[in-house]
């Protein structure tokens, strides 16, 4: 995805003033296997935690690394964030969900430039995808190997939505990643204008702008015409030993156009949450701290298990 993912400066501003009046719901139970820890609460409104007050920290309910799966959710959950998102800003929602649903929940800050100062060091997505991809396979490894799992399940948005594909595809990710379900993906890359998503309208290059945005080197990989993503495509987008969830928003605004992660396969589904709830107005971020995203993501982790979707009103920025 583009670093457009991130909200712009005045809606930071009524992001953090709504935060006081934001209301926190907690979701089910823990379950009977789990601790007798009271469940997390879940705050469906995206800015309800300050990264700025607990720097380098994990969302609530994600990076237990004593956590033993259950025979009922035996695939660990790995989230993955977006483009100048991490580990703690992307799952304020979806990791005390999880984890109150009872699966063991991980989360990385990837593609970070970690030797540089704060908060420059929490700033995830910015270097090359292909070395991105080689920090989340071996995250998933450490998981594996800390959890005694098999296979995990991958839950990323964005960038992150995407990137994992390439470890999937390329970097052995296939015998180790069992569902993978992406929130606002571009598969196909997001455009600006044109052909190339606007690199020629720009002046540059779909792969040789690293000089010019030198701090976002995977910005231009997300043009549609990058080689990462057609390196992507190379003999079909799905690994077959996975099965994919593709989750997209009508009101889109960081991928253009909002199909661009829609893509048929025999192992995927693609749901627009508009189709069922004409009440979801989800932007791009937004998507992160839904209820009815939640639905669809619940149900594309325990698909033996469905339950129904919510259909209520969610603003765009904040969730709901």
């Amino acid at each position: 995805m583009t670093i457009t993912q991130q909200p712009r400066g005045w809606q930071i501003v009524i992001a953090a003033a709504l935060t006081l009046v934001a209301s926190v719901v907690t979701v089910g139970t823990a379950p009977a296997a789990a601790s007798a820890r009271q469940p997390y609460p879940v705050p469906y409104f995206l800015f309800v935690q300050d990264e700025f007050t607990n720097s380098g920290g994990s969302a609530a309910g994600s990076n237990d690394w004593e956590c033993t799966p259950t025979a009922e959710h035996p695939n660990p959950v790995v989230l993955v964030h977006g483009t100048a998102g991490n580990r703690l800003n992307n799952w304020t929602t979806f990791a005390p969900l999880l984890a109150n649903e009872g699966y063991c929940v991980f989360a990385p800050t990837f593609g970070n430039y970690a030797d540089q100062p704060y908060p420059i060091s929490a700033i995830g997505g910015m270097i090359r995808a292909e070395d991105s991809a080689v920090q989340i396979g071996a995250f998933v490894d450490e998981v594996l190997a800390a959890t005694g799992a098999a296979r995990v399940d991958i839950l990323g948005v964005s960038q992150g939505s995407v990137v994992p594909n390439y470890f999937v595809k390329y970097l052995g990710g296939a015998a180790k990643v069992d569902k993978y379900i992406s929130l606002g993906p571009a598969w196909n890359g997001s455009a600006l204008t044109g052909p190339d998503g606007g690199a020629t309208i720009l002046g540059l290059g779909t792969d040789d702008a690293r000089g010019v945005l030198p701090f976002c080197q995977a910005c231009p990989q997300f043009l549609p015409a990058s080689q990462f993503i057609a390196k992507l495509h190379e003999g079909g987008l799905y690994a077959p030993e996975v099965t994919y969830t593709n989750i997209m928003t009508r009101h889109d605004e960081g991928i253009w156009p909002y199909t661009s992660g829609y893509v048929e396969g025999p192992n995927a589904t693609n749901i627009v949450v508009q189709d069922g709830c004409s009440q979801d107005y989800s932007d791009h971020i937004a998507l992160l701290a839904s209820r009815v995203t939640a639905g669809h993501v619940l149900n594309a982790l325990d698909p033996e298990h469905p339950r129904p979707v919510p259909c209520v009103f969610v603003a765009p920025f904040v969730g709901g």
